[in-house]
């Protein structure tokens, strides 16, 4: 797993490269989350672009990351290109809660 992030105006954006999963997520997870607390953020595009492979672990993660948001008033976004991964988020829902590009 690879995290790079880039800032602008409120939106940060953090790009997850290689493989999310059960040994990844914790990481991803905290080094999230020390980036969004680090500046203002009005919303939050999680890039998942890069990733390979995903397993529920990467469910929670996102909606982990939704509801500290939430509590914030920010909002997040997903970016997927990776038909299976994006599929995950159709079949458990998240894509009724969160704006996936």
């Amino acid at each position: 797993m690879h995290i790079t992030y880039s800032y602008k105006g409120g939106e940060l954006t953090v790009f997850l490269t290689g493989e999310l999963d059960h040994h990844t997520a914790k990481a991803a997870r905290d080094a999230i989350d020390d980036i969004v607390s680090l500046r203002p953020v009005s919303t939050l595009v999680l890039n998942l672009d890069g990733l390979g492979f995903m397993d529920s672990s990467g469910i929670g993660l996102v909606l982990g990351r939704y509801k500290l948001l939430s509590e914030t008033g920010a909002k997040l976004e997903l970016s997927v290109k990776n038909a299976a991964i994006r599929r995950i988020f159709e079949m458990s829902g998240v894509n009724r809660l969160i704006s996936i590009k």
